[in-house]
C-alpha cells in the first residue's frame, strides 16, 4: 500500500516536472495593498512545489525589458505587511499590439517562464489571454481597489482602500461640522461606484453620486441641502465617485445656489496605500497559492476569483465578457438611510 502510494506520489511530480518547471510572477496596472502578500504567496507554493520563482519588475513594460530577477522565500519576507508592491508595476501601451505580445511570449520561453502569473486587472488579464495564446500558461489574479472585475465578488486592495477611504471622510465630516459645511468628497474607483457605494453607506451620507447613476440631478441635491438646513443639520456630506469627478466645479455651483460654505477633498492616491487589512491579507495569500496550484495542474488561460463563499477561477476570455453592475438593493438602502 505504501508502495503505491509512493508510486502515485512519484508520477504525480513527474507529471508537474512535465508541465512546469518555472513560474513568473508579475503585478501590471494600478497597485494596490495585498499585492505583496499574493506575490508572496506565490514565490513560497512555487517554492514548496519543486518548482523556481522569477520576478518580474514593472509589468509587462519590465516583461519586455527583461527586467527579470530570481526569487527565494527570503525575497518576499518582511512583505505581507507592506503596502504597494515589491515588484513595482507600470502600463504598457506596447502589449496591446501583436509585436509587443510574441516579443513578451519570445522572452518568457527565454528565460524558461512554463507558468506566468499576473496580478492586475481586466487590462492585465487581457495580456495574459494574448500570452496564453501563444503558448505560455497564463493565471491571472484580481487586484485592483476598484472591485470592477465581473468575474469576483472580491478584488485585492478594495478592503484597505474602502477602509481608508471611510476613517478620511470621518475627519472630514468633523470639521465639516464644526463650520456648518457641506463637504463634496471624491473618492477613487475609476468608471465604477463601488467605493463610492460603500463609503456612502458607512459614513452615513447624504448624498452618494457614481457613474452607474450619471443622470443625476443637482437642483434635487440643492434642495435637499436646503432642507436639511432648515432641520437643523450641521453638515452634508455628498461622496462623488471618479467617475463623476467636476467636485471643486461642483462644490462652487452648490456654494451659489445655497449660500452655504461648501469645500471640495479629493482624496487620490492615498487610497492606494497603507499596510493592507487582514482579509485582504489571507484572501491575497490564498489567491496567490490557487494561482501556482491551477499552473501545476495543467491549466492556462485562467482567472482565479472569489464568488459566493468560494475561490474558484474562469476562463480568461469568460471573465472578460462578463458585466458587473452595482447592486439596486444596496443602492436603495443607501438612499433609504440617508433621509
Amino acid at each position: 500500500m505504501a508502495e503505491n502510494t509512493m508510486n502515485e506520489k512519484e508520477r504525480f511530480l513527474d507529471d508537474i516536472e512535465d508541465r512546469i518547471r518555472t513560474i513568473g510572477v508579475l503585478t501590471s496596472g494600478g497597485d494596490a495593498p495585498g499585492m505583496n502578500a499574493a506575490i508572496r504567496a506565490v514565490v513560497r507554493t512555487a517554492l514548496a512545489r519543486g518548482l523556481k520563482v522569477r520576478g518580474i519588475r514593472r509589468g509587462y513594460h519590465g516583461l519586455l525589458r527583461e527586467e527579470i530577477i530570481d526569487m527565494s522565500a527570503r525575497d518576499v519576507s518582511d512583505t505581507i505587511q507592506r503596502g504597494g508592491t515589491i515588484l513595482q508595476t507600470a502600463r504598457c501601451k506596447s502589449m496591446r499590439t501583436e509585436e509587443g505580445q510574441q516579443k513578451a511570449a519570445a522572452i518568457c520561453k527565454k528565460y524558461g517562464i512554463d507558468g506566468l502569473v499576473v496580478i492586475g486587472g481586466d487590462g492585465s488579464f487581457a495580456g495574459a489571454q494574448k500570452l496564453a495564446n501563444l503558448g505560455v500558461n497564463t493565471v491571472g489574479i484580481p487586484g485592483t481597489i476598484d472591485l470592477d472585475i465581473a468575474c469576483t465578488d472580491y478584488t485585492i486592495g478594495f478592503d484597505t482602500a474602502v477602509n481608508t477611504a471611510m476613517e478620511a471622510i470621518d475627519k472630514v465630516r468633523d470639521t465639516s461640522t464644526s463650520h456648518e459645511r457641506c463637504s463634496i468628497i471624491e473618492v477613487m474607483g475609476r468608471d465604477a461606484g463601488y467605493l463610492a457605494l460603500w463609503c456612502g453607506i458607512a459614513n452615513g451620507a447624504e448624498c452618494i453620486l457614481m457613474p452607474e447613476e450619471h443622470d443625476f440631478d443637482e437642483a434635487a441635491i440643492v434642495a435637499d441641502i436646503m432642507e436639511n438646513k432648515k432641520r437643523g443639520k450641521k453638515n452634508y456630506i455628498i461622496i462623488n465617485a471618479e467617475g463623476i469627478g467636476d467636485s471643486i466645479n461642483m462644490a462652487k455651483r452648490i456654494e451659489e445656489a445655497t449660500g452655504i460654505e461648501t469645500r471640495a477633498t479629493i482624496l487620490g492616491h492615498m487610497q492606494r496605500g497603507g499596510s493592507p487589512t487582514c482579509k485582504d491579507r489571507v484572501y491575497a495569500s490564498i489567491m496567490g497559492a490557487m494561482a501556482v496550484d491551477l499552473l501545476c495542474q495543467g491549466k492556462t488561460n485562467r482567472v482565479v476569483g472569489y464568488k459566493n463563499g468560494e475561490y474558484v477561477d474562469f476562463d480568461i476570455e469568460e471573465a472578460l465578457a462578463m458585466k458587473k453592475a452595482i447592486p439596486q438593493y444596496q443602492y436603495d438602502i443607501a438612499k433609504t438611510l440617508a433621509l
